[in-house]
């Protein structure tokens, strides 16, 4: 017999050892790509955030890129998106989750209704009744009706507010994030 004898399970562990490598190296590239992206790749997602379309428009191009970009944001970290609307501006997560639903209601734009309501003392729901009574001016028209012009007071608290929502995502902070 000259030799020592080696069951037919070892004899096959380098077919098994390929196909589970098979099978694991896609999963292993898309963590690896989720983990860059979550790392480096912020900084590329902001720097490369699309266009905002010309309406619905907040008429401060700053606020645009931004609600255009949390758009991008939330469709990645769904949850992460929810929970910070929810307890950042006092709005049930249930009742954020139902308005990503509705149609015409993007991340960005249940964003921008709750940070409205909250510098003008509102529930987010008063903002969202206002929006779909008449929304033909965007988001500048809305904020115009509860009495927030641009360069005022309660419209660099909402500035603020979303550096701040920035800052808790870990993104990268624009330049001017702080307004005065």
């Amino acid at each position: 017999m000259g030799g020592m004898y080696v069951s037919p399970i070892f004899r096959m562990k380098p077919l098994w050892l390929a196909a589970a490598l098979a099978l694991a190296l896609p999963a292993i590239a898309a963590a690896r790509q989720d983990g860059e992206a979550g790392q480096g790749g912020q900084a590329e997602a902001v720097a490369a955030a699309p266009t905002p379309a010309p309406w619905p428009s907040a008429g401060d191009p700053w606020v645009d890129v931004r609600l255009a970009d949390i758009n991008l944001y939330a469709e990645r970290y769904p949850a992460s998106f929810a929970d910070e609307v929810s307890r950042y501006y006092s709005v049930p997560r249930a009742y954020v989750v139902a308005m990503l639903e509705q149609p015409g209601w993007s991340a960005g734009n249940v964003y921008m209704a709750c940070a409205l309501a909250r510098v003008v003392g509102q529930p987010c729901r008063a903002v969202v009744r206002e929006w779909s009574r008449d929304h033909q001016q965007g988001w500048l028209g809305v904020a115009r009706r509860f009495g927030v012009e641009p360069d005022s007071a309660p419209y660099r608290r909402l500035r603020q507010g979303i550096g701040d929502s920035y800052q808790r995502w870990a993104r990268p902070q624009p330049a001017d994030a702080n307004p005065g």
